[in-house]
């Protein structure tokens, strides 16, 4: 089993640290690009683009021994399905951590602002630099980690980084057949405040998945439940086999 895990919006590949030796313990290889502009990564907001995510990811999966897992969390599902459009044959399957699932030209901006439960919405302040956002700090803990070890949560805090416009802005393409041929799993955290449940249930009745799993976890099962977790994944990747 060879992982590539991305991550989501304002985030960092730091919030894989505890579940990536989970998997390794399992026999797994692991790899947790740094999209550009985040964690880390110094690239400028004003390069960040949806095709400079794509570029990152594609890099990290054509490095792998063989075809991949490809996760993506929250706007991490935006990235792999385009990155399975660009290399389907790299990819053994996608699955989808609580994350945006586009269809062909739709736009993550819109499809998170159709959920009009989620807690995160109302949480987005300007950015610091131009063209980027932030979310409100005193809000953050209880979006994002209400139910994450509080020494966790002050770690996750202190490395959340400007989340760039532009790709929340760009149409992500996709056909039948590129993305459309490779096998889509979801896994669904049944106390997500960010991306919430209902709006997860209707990302998967518009484009269909499976298995869909459910965790009882809320936005940040890899640090809230890393366990758990791995054992989705794995599972996932085993019916895969």
């Amino acid at each position: 089993m060879e992982f590539v895990l991305v991550h989501g919006a304002w985030h960092g590949a730091w919030c894989w640290e505890a579940l990536v030796p989970v998997l390794e313990g399992r026999g797994a290889r692991v790899a947790t690009p740094e999209l550009p502009g985040h964690g880390a990564d110094t690239t400028p907001a004003s390069e960040v683009t949806l095709d400079a995510y794509v570029d990152r990811v594609v890099a990290a999966v054509e490095a792998a021994s063989g075809p991949v897992e490809l996760v993506g969390h929250s706007m991490g599902g935006i990235v792999i399905s385009a990155v399975a459009e660009r290399v389907p044959d790299r990819v053994r399957g996608l699955t989808y951590l609580c994350a945006f699932l586009p269809r062909n030209g739709e736009v993550l901006g819109r499809l998170g602002a159709e959920d009009t439960e989620s807690a995160l919405n109302p949480a987005i302040r300007p950015g610091p630099v131009d063209g980027t956002l932030g979310v409100d700090e005193t809000l953050a803990p209880d979006i994002f980690y209400q139910d994450c070890p509080d020494e966790a949560v002050r770690g996750a805090l202190a490395r959340l980084t400007p989340q760039p416009v532009a790709p929340l802005q760009t149409p992500v393409h996709l056909t039948d057949g590129a993305f459309g041929r490779v096998p889509r799993a979801y896994v669904l955290c049944t106390e997500d405040r960010a991306v919430t449940p209902t709006m997860q249930r209707t990302l998967i009745e518009r484009s269909p998945c499976d298995p869909v799993l459910e965790l009882a976890c809320g936005h940040s099962p890899f640090i809230a439940d890393p366990e758990a977790l791995a054992d989705a994944l794995v599972s996932i990747a085993g019916e895969r086999s």
